[in-house]
């Protein structure tokens, strides 16, 4: 009997969405994680989205995605409309989090912009310095950040040790260093009013 809701997720979100689910007493939701690494090949995240519906599809009532495009260049959204299955709207956690209107304001004022969140902050060294080889070739940091002019810091849940490396990272990068608060932003909006339609 197929009961409840599947939320397949992007594995950087995975912090806030518990954090939802704990919030919201959120019972009937499930949450399955899909690899964060799986951002840094983005053709592979539409096939491993789609075998997770297939998989779950008999054993939930709601499946639902949290994941942008993150890359995909509409690939996911066709795997999406063909099984019928919605996703978080934007095209990226930055997106999700500052909402569409603040994200493209900063991208407005500065295309330069490089972003971080909680979970970027967190994991820099491994999806930035050790993935783009920056511990290894130092030199290579000018030839991938130098059209970048600085570093905006989306903080969900700020701390003073998150805040301490964001600055320490973007002085790494050689770029000049802005945070803004955004909360769980229009992520738990819309996962709210998912939850009204599930309900209904």
């Amino acid at each position: 009997m197929r009961q409840g809701a599947l939320l397949l997720a992007c594995g950087a979100l995975a912090r806030e969405l518990v954090q939802l689910k704990r919030r919201n007493n959120w019972q009937f939701l499930t949450i399955q994680c899909l690899p964060a690494e799986l951002h840094s090949t983005p053709d592979k995240i539409p096939g491993a989205v789609e075998a997770a519906i297939e998989k779950h599809r008999e054993d939930y009532e709601h499946i639902y995605v949290a994941y942008g495009d993150c890359g995909t260049s509409g690939q996911l959204d066709k795997v999406l409309e063909k099984h019928g299955v919605e996703r978080l709207p934007g095209a990226h956690c930055y997106e999700f989090f500052a909402g569409s209107s603040q994200f493209f304001a900063f991208a407005d004022e500065e295309p330069g912009t490089f972003y971080l969140t909680d979970f970027m902050v967190r994991q820099f060294d491994h999806f930035v310095v050790k993935m783009l080889g920056l511990d290894r070739h130092p030199e290579l940091r000018d030839m991938y950040f130098g059209n970048y002019k600085r570093v905006v810091y989306l903080s969900q849940e700020p701390t003073e040790e998150l805040a301490r490396k964001a600055r320490e990272q973007a002085a790494y990068l050689g770029l000049e260093y802005e945070e803004h608060f955004t909360g769980l932003g229009p992520v738990g909006t819309t996962l709210e009013q998912q939850e009204i339609k599930w309900r209904n």
